[in-house]
């Protein structure tokens, strides 16, 4: 016998709720690895760290939201608490993975795909890993073709959003490419809800195991919330973000997978028969520039 499941218990609240949280973690994540790519030494490597909890928490935090309002109509609906956490870890590790290899070997095809990959199937990982960590009257059972187009869906994003990262600037681009985030983790998420279906057992009454929905919301929240608070204040008091961005053509130079940006040489460098545009061509043109003819 099949179970009455509802994804949808408490109207658009927790969806939009969902969605919203999933911006936040995406928008800290992406502007944490923008940063990255001008920092150097350590300093690049705690962005990077900084951007992989952001997003791992904001992706987790989202499920759970949007799983307080599933439902089964015959069963109480409970959670196993270490199954639960765990997903939180296989979240943060596999999206630090992607992050660091895109941060590190810059935005080159191979770094993107690769860490693209890794980083979705982390997003992927720790939602069946969290659907295990549920305790009720019955299993679960999953339709593989929506399982498999829900995976799809987050490499996809994955690697759309860190493409994002380590190209797109300004206030209103990595705004839109914020939500567009949350369009494609969400759209995972409820694609991923599509494939469950739950098979009771017959002649049970007794509560499931494990901690009940409410009881592993509040902790859940507290937790991630906090954090995800101070990432934003520690990215909004960045002197990049604060100056408006100042020095951001020298620091875009130096970022791996980002070619510098290519200067017109002086008029009497081309009468001399060089190429008019030099990539390599020194910040101090007085110093290196040839003699005049005569």
């Amino acid at each position: 016998m099949h179970g009455t499941v509802d994804g949808f218990s408490y109207g658009l609240v927790t969806p939009v709720a969902a969605y919203l949280m999933a911006c936040l973690g995406g928008a800290l994540g992406l502007r944490c690895t923008l940063r990255s790519l001008r920092a150097g030494g350590s300093f690049r490597s705690g962005w990077l760290a900084l951007g992989a909890v952001a997003i791992g928490s904001g992706i987790w935090t989202m499920h759970f939201i949007a799983m307080t309002g599933f439902t089964v109509e015959e069963s109480p609906v409970g959670y196993d608490r270490p199954v639960t956490f765990a997903s939180l870890g296989v979240a943060i590790v596999m999206v630090g993975i992607g992050i660091f290899i895109v941060g590190h070997r810059g935005a080159t095809p191979l770094a993107l795909i690769t860490g693209g990959t890794i980083t979705g199937l982390g997003i992927a990982s720790m939602h069946y890993l969290g659907m295990a960590g549920m305790r009720l009257h019955g299993r679960l059972e999953y339709d593989s073709p929506t399982v498999a187009l829900s995976v799809v869906i987050a490499v996809v994003a994955a690697t759309t959003a860190l493409w994002a990262a380590v190209s797109v600037s300004g206030f209103l681009a990595s705004l839109g490419a914020s939500l567009v985030m949350g369009v494609a983790v969400s759209g995972m998420h409820y694609t991923g809800m599509a494939a469950v279906s739950v098979r009771l057992h017959a002649g049970q009454d007794a509560a499931p195991a494990g901690d009940g929905p409410v009881s592993v919301l509040i902790p859940m929240l507290i937790g991630p919330a906090v954090f995800l608070l101070l990432a934003g204040v520690v990215v909004m008091l960045d002197p990049l973000v604060v100056l408006g961005g100042q020095d951001k053509e020298r620091a875009a130079r130096n970022a791996p997978g980002i070619p510098a940006q290519r200067r017109r040489a002086p008029a009497d460098w081309q009468a001399a028969g060089h190429d008019v545009w030099n990539s390599t061509w020194p910040a101090d043109r007085t110093a290196q520039r040839p003699p005049r003819k005569r």
